[in-house]
């Protein structure tokens, strides 16, 4: 099993037997809720185009997806916040592979719905060398349908622990979303695509140097 496997189950297994109830309950409901719903029919799929984005990066530049691939295929990775253990795996991991993916001629960036501040802050963290892009209110995931509205139930949940949604992300909508990996070849078309509602589960950064290999 990759490493990022064990790590991503080992992480699951901690929540599951430390956790106390009043927080465990909600998310675990929530977690079943959208794996057993979400519509993955209206997501982006492979051939399709991707859609133009002009995105800001954690230091307030704006990036665009057409500068990006100017120079050559795209490695998008969607992640739910720094708040979530899981993303911050699949950040380090991808980071660990950078210049495996720089080699290959592969543009990697993150795309989360919180601000440039602290987007900043997550790349500072954990030492990202890559762009770490903000898409205010999800509006980039939407058309790629990939957006999950978290239940209600977890709002305690989350003052509980002190993750203020609304400060990370300029908003109230309690959106986020669904962890998703794109390779997009220099032309633009979708080539691969790692779309999982369960956000515990991630795409194995091997797995998208494979890809890429294969473009």
């Amino acid at each position: 099993m990759p490493r990022i496997n064990e790590e991503l189950s080992a992480t699951l297994a901690a929540f599951q037997k430390n956790a106390p109830e009043v927080a465990k309950t909600p998310i675990n409901a929530a977690r079943a809720n959208i794996i057993s719903t979400f519509d993955g029919s209206a997501t982006i799929s492979v051939g399709q185009p991707l859609p133009e984005f002009n995105l800001t990066d954690a230091l307030g530049q704006k990036v665009s997806s057409k500068d990006l691939l100017s120079t050559g295929p795209l490695l998008i990775a969607f992640y739910r916040g720094s708040w979530c253990p899981f993303c911050n795996i699949s950040l380090r991991y991808f980071q660990t592979h950078l210049e495996e993916f720089t080699a290959l001629g592969v543009t990697l960036v993150a795309i989360s719905p919180e601000l440039p501040d602290t987007s900043l802050t997550t790349s500072d963290k954990l030492n990202l060398k890559f762009p770490v892009l903000s898409d205010v209110g999800n509006a980039f995931a939407h058309k790629l349908g990939i957006v999950w509205k978290q239940p209600d139930t977890l709002r305690p949940v989350f003052e509980k622990f002190g993750h203020n949604l609304s400060v990370r992300t300029g908003n109230d909508d309690f959106e986020v979303p669904v962890p998703t990996t794109l390779l997009v070849d220099g032309s633009g078309i979708v080539r691969n695509t790692f779309i999982e509602p369960d956000y515990t589960k991630r795409l194995d950064p091997e797995v998208a140097i494979e890809w890429v290999k294969a473009l």
